[in-house]
């Protein structure tokens, strides 16, 4: 049995099992996919390898299909309903962490050849405008009326509640990148600087 603490990772498969009931990992994967991997990063593996041991935890129980593909489908106990319910009620003190490689790469642009950064900001302004893209079509999307429709839940909570911040953040990346590529050509020379 793991004495590790519970990790962010637990929580969101508790969350998830609790929100949309016994799941494979493979639907864990898929409801993070279109909802949490928005936001949340982190090694998809983490969801193959984290029920079991949320499992021997008491947790979780396990269940394998007895034919066929043999799946492995997780079930929160009410030890883990208890677990999730007393972190939600331990409201997050840390800051937020941003690592963006495209940040990391502007800051040494200047390390570069010429036109590197307007390359840079050209492409992560793509990046940008096809995410915020997205995430206004999801905002827009009605619910499915069948809320009982597993997974469903979550997308609901997502369109609900988190996309808003997505979109919210897109707006300022779209915003900055536009920024850095009218810097950057302003800073261009021209031929006839270069003459």
């Amino acid at each position: 049995m793991s004495t590790r603490p519970l990790t962010s990772t637990s929580y969101l498969v508790l969350g998830l099992l609790a929100r949309e009931g016994p799941s494979t990992p493979y639907e864990l994967e898929r409801h993070v996919k279109a909802t949490l991997g928005n936001f949340w990063s982190f090694p998809r593996t983490l969801l193959y390898s984290e029920p079991p041991r949320l499992a021997a935890l008491g947790m979780i129980t396990e269940e394998r299909e007895s034919e066929g593909r043999r799946r492995r489908v997780f079930a929160i106990t009410d030890d883990g309903l208890a677990a999730i319910r007393a972190w939600l009620d331990q409201p997050s003190a840390a800051t937020t962490q941003f690592r963006d490689r495209g940040l990391l790469q502007l800051f040494f642009a200047d390390l570069a050849g010429p036109g590197a950064r307007l390359r840079l900001a050209e492409q992560q302004l793509s990046i940008h405008r096809a995410k915020l893209a997205v995430y206004e079509e999801d905002a827009v999307l009605e619910r499915l009326p069948d809320a009982a429709v597993r997974g469903q839940r979550t997308v609901e909570r997502w369109r609900g509640e988190t996309l808003r911040m997505g979109v919210l953040y897109e707006r300022a990346a779209v915003e900055f990148w536009q920024g850095v590529v009218d810097a950057a050509i302003a800073d261009e020379p021209t031929d006839v600087d270069a003459a």
